[in-house]
């Protein structure tokens, strides 16, 4: 009856091979059937396409698409399913009926031991979270709050410690700062990217892969935290010693020891705080792209000027007292370098990170390192005292939303399948900033919801520095405009740079996770004080001069 059925239906070459698959594994092996009566036979299809009568339906096909059937019988057994399909994709039109007919039945039968199988393998990736424009929104802003409040108290910070002695005495300590509150960009926010793509991708989905990504990676940001703390000491020394021409050794060793316990120890309680972080919304069905990275800023400013302001003062009362204490913290931290090393060695994902991520972060130490100069010089400067409470503001803010659209575009990237490095069937564009912002993508809805949260979220910092008499700035209408306008420029143009340069990176195999972040942050650190320092000089140019205010 079944031969029959289908023969009439499906020409005979298919009638009889769906019926000797059948018959075959019903009496040999139990599996699920379900036999569907076409009841529209002219709409039959074969990969889509109309076969047109039974005798010219096409050979070599790999499966069969029947439209307007309707379901007679199911026969359920132990299995829930078996598979029709062909076995070999480059088979020719004119292949023999019987070869197609034993590659049927293999692969039938290849399809139920895999599927007895199955449940040996390991956990599928989760499937992608659809998001609307209103749900990134949604779960963005909460963190982008609690980041832009963290920003703010680590700018009242800024603002108190400035006229501490070491600060005064030795003002390249102000170099320090960008390049320090950097480190959560060049590599908290890079941390949690990677591990936000990692858990989106379902490489921490068991125990095992989840621990051995947590060790790997918090001893490679330890390495890169030793390092990058000295070379931005280096950085500050030789800027400290060009305008001015003379060098001291005592305050070199005390940037050096200073600049390194503070990023060691920062980016240790940063990495745990941002681990917890991720883990936790990949549980509750949260993307952790939305909140990780602002999330890693939301304390990542306020714990690193603390501690920088907290090491450098207790060192400096050093200098007088003790000759050895600034030298052996130095060598304290750069001795234990050798450990996080062969930690780091031991996990893949982080030896490749270990060889090849030191160009990024280097060079993003070197720019903010020159946002630093810029603070240094116009901080200093009696006019503009009141910047300070706003460089930590405005940089993390900034620093905060771009990496935000970073994570996602990498994540979306790797989801999406296309091999790094590979060339483009069709090569993307530069893109221009109407596709960047005004696009229909996933990408460009959320570039428009992060840059419509700029001026909402600093008026409500500006309105939280004034009720907390912080700065030395009256918030006049002229200031809020230039401030705002400052913001809103850096904001766009680094939300533009990275839908540029994540794409630019990924076409050249380089993992924008591990590479475009640090770039990104610190042209933000760069953006914000340079724009900050000539808001500034305009209003003082136009005359609108208010500097005691908060002293």
């Amino acid at each position: 009856y079944l031969e029959g059925h289908f023969k009439s239906n499906l020409g005979d070459f298919y009638g009889e091979s769906l019926s000797s698959l059948i018959s075959s594994h019903f009496y040999f092996e139990p599996v699920c059937f379900l036999l569907f009566l076409p009841a529209f036979p002219e709409h039959l299809a074969v990969n889509g396409e109309h076969t047109g009568p039974a005798p010219e339906a096409p050979r070599g096909t790999r499966a069969l698409q029947t439209h307007g059937c309707m379901c007679l019988a199911a026969g359920f057994f132990q299995q829930s399913s078996f598979c029709l399909s062909n076995s070999d994709p480059h088979s020719q039109a004119n292949a023999k009926g019987q070869r197609e007919e034993d590659a049927l039945l293999e692969n039938a039968s290849q399809s139920n031991e895999s599927d007895d199988t199955s449940t040996d393998q390991s956990p599928e990736p989760p499937a992608p979270l659809k998001e609307t424009s209103f749900s990134i929104g949604l779960q963005v802003v909460f963190p982008f709050l609690l980041a832009g409040f963290g920003t703010v108290a680590a700018g009242m910070v800024l603002d108190i410690v400035q006229h501490w002695t070491v600060f005064t005495e030795v003002s390249e300590v102000f170099i320090l700062v960008p390049a320090l509150l950097g480190l959560k960009g060049n590599l908290e926010m890079t941390l949690a990217s990677r591990l936000s793509t990692a858990a989106n991708i379902g490489h921490m989905d068991t125990a095992k892969d989840m621990w051995k990504m947590i060790m790997g990676n918090l001893a490679l940001i330890q390495v890169q935290a030793t390092v990058v703390g000295f070379l931005a000491s280096i950085a500050a020394v030789i800027f400290g010693w060009i305008p001015e021409g003379h060098f001291r050794l005592g305050h070199a060793v005390l940037l050096c020891a200073s600049s390194v316990a503070t990023a060691f120890i920062a980016s240790l309680l940063l990495g745990l705080i941002m681990i917890g972080v991720i883990v936790a919304s990949r549980k509750v069905g949260i993307n952790p792209d939305n909140v990780a990275t602002p999330i890693a800023a939301s304390l990542g400013d306020l714990i690193t000027l603390s501690l920088l302001a907290g090491i450098s003062t207790g060192l400096y009362k050093e200098l007088d007292y003790n000759d050895y204490a600034n030298p052996l913290v130095c060598a304290v931290f750069v001795a234990m370098c050798p450990l996080w090393v062969l930690i780091a060695r031991r996990i893949p994902s982080t030896r490749e990170v270990l060889y090849s991520g030191w160009e990024p972060v280097i060079i993003a130490m070197a720019i903010s390192s020159v946002g630093g100069l810029i603070l240094d010089k116009t901080v200093t400067n009696p006019n503009f005292a009141g910047m300070a409470v706003f460089t930590p503001v405005i940089n993390g803010v900034g620093g905060n939303l771009v990496a935000v659209q970073a994570s996602r575009i990498s994540t979306y990237l790797h989801m999406n399948g296309l091999p790094m490095g590979d060339p483009n069937p069709t090569p993307r564009k530069c893109p221009t900033p109407c596709t960047s912002f005004f696009g229909s993508t996933v990408n460009s809805r959320s570039a428009r919801v992060l840059f419509l949260l700029v001026a909402p979220g600093h008026l409500v910092f500006l309105y939280t520095i004034n009720s907390l008499r912080g700065g030395h700035t009256t918030l006049t209408p002229i200031f809020i405009t230039f401030y705002l306008a400052a913001a809103l420029l850096q904001v766009m143009i680094l939300l533009y740079l990275a839908d540029w340069m994540v794409h630019w990176m990924w076409g050249r195999g380089m993992d924008p996770d591990n590479f475009s972040i640090p770039y990104l942050t610190a042209l933000g650190d760069l953006l914000g004080t340079g724009f900050l320092a000539l808001c500034f000089h305009m209003r003082w140019f136009i005359g609108d001069r208010d500097t005691n205010v908060g002293n």
